[in-house]
């Protein structure tokens, strides 16, 4: 690959990683308020995460972002939930588009995958059917069931291919003014991943050709992935923003657990990022912060 093609992959792989940040700070009111169509600006992250589910080895990434928010009627990008198509929405159902993504591993850098094919990036899309459960009287606290079922390609820009399918269902909790603090919004989100074979085994197959002493042939069925919890706190101020997540990934009872890839069977992911809002729209949309 040119080394204008790899700099483009490093450029997606961490818009990628960003927009999985940027879901996991969701955090959500539905106190009806006119805000700018659009907003946009610059911001600064610090991501330290596995090099995969089951990895024990890890990755620390230091990333520029742009900060952008647009409020339409059927096209979203905001600090709560990412970039996201709505298709329908009443008050108690809502259907989306997800995304999700991870990032690239050379084998060479994991102990458990030397001389193995290098992992691309992958990314997920897909739709998410959303129901409200339960909102609470001062409209401040919401709970949501999300299904959102993704369709999952790698690629290092020289290629896509199709690797597989994820569905996973999540209970979501989110509060504003969290703890009595003004402006501050927590997300709580848990629920179990189920993942095709062809996913599982593009992350945790061992072919023949790459067995060794220590790491025996293997190939996982679909099923089971085990499960995840994420915790998200975030505040909007005049002009900026701030919000960081901490993960806990767990593949106890996974189908692919007894991988040889698999080398911790239960990962945690933390970050943090501060960005600073640049301009504004001056059209005003009645919308939900």
């Amino acid at each position: 690959m040119s080394g204008g093609l790899r700099a483009a992959f490093s450029a997606a792989a961490r818009a990628l990683l960003h927009a999985a940040f940027a879901f996991s700070v969701a955090a959500t009111s539905a106190q009806a308020e006119q805000l700018p169509l659009w907003e946009a600006g610059a911001g600064i992250s610090v991501i330290d995460f596995p090099d995969y589910r089951g990895s024990s080895e890890r990755q620390t990434w230091v990333l520029p972002f742009p900060f952008i928010v647009y409020r339409g009627e059927y096209l979203k990008a905001d600090e709560r939930r990412g970039v996201r198509g709505l298709f329908y929405k009443t008050e108690t159902v809502e259907l989306d588009a997800s995304f999700n993504g991870t990032v690239p591993v050379k084998s060479s850098e994991n102990a458990a995958r030397q001389g193995m094919p290098d992992l691309d990036a992958t990314l997920e899309v897909g739709p998410s059917l959303n129901f409200s459960l339960l909102r609470s009287a001062d409209r401040k606290t919401a709970l949501e069931l999300r299904l959102p079922a993704r369709a999952v390609f790698a690629s290092d820009f020289s290629y896509v291919d199709f690797v597989g399918w994820v569905f996973q269902p999540t209970l979501s909790v989110d509060t504003r003014d969290a703890l009595g603090f003004p402006g501050w919004k927590l997300g709580l989100l848990a629920g179990p991943v189920f993942s095709s074979g062809e996913y599982n085994r593009y992350f945790y197959a061992v072919d023949p050709a790459f067995a060794t002493a220590s790491r025996r042939a293997y190939s996982p069925e679909g099923g089971y992935g085990g499960a995840q919890v994420i915790a998200a706190l975030s505040k909007r101020f005049r002009d900026f923003w701030i919000g960081g997540f901490a993960k806990w990934d767990t593949l106890n009872g996974a189908v692919f657990a007894d991988s040889p890839l698999v080398t911790a069977r239960q990962n945690y992911s933390v970050g943090i990022a501060l960005a600073w809002v640049i301009g504004e729209s001056k059209t005003r949309v009645e919308t939900e912060r």
